[in-house]
């Protein structure tokens, strides 16, 4: 999943959250963090506490991957040329 600002973690850990079946409590609990903290974060708060969001990711079993923005001007069949492989 695509996540490039706070307010989408914020909505995707809800989801997750909510898939989970847990209250903003129970999670924060789980986490260490407070529930005021993390309603914020859910809510999209852009200053919200890398390390913190980080342990709210892990107690929700996720991690974080950080990936290069694809070249913009990417062309999709010379690429996958690069896989192929001699012929």
């Amino acid at each position: 999943m695509r996540i490039s600002n706070a307010h989408d973690l914020g909505l995707h850990i809800r989801e997750r959250r909510r898939l989970a079946g847990l209250s903003q409590e129970r999670l924060a609990t789980r986490a260490g963090v407070s529930r005021r903290w993390l309603a914020a974060f859910e809510a999209g708060k852009p200053t919200a506490e890398a390390g913190l969001m980080f342990r709210v990711t892990a107690a929700l079993d996720l991690y974080v991957d950080v990936q290069p923005e694809p070249p913009r001007d990417l062309d999709l069949d010379e690429y996958l040329k690069r896989f192929d492989g001699p012929r």
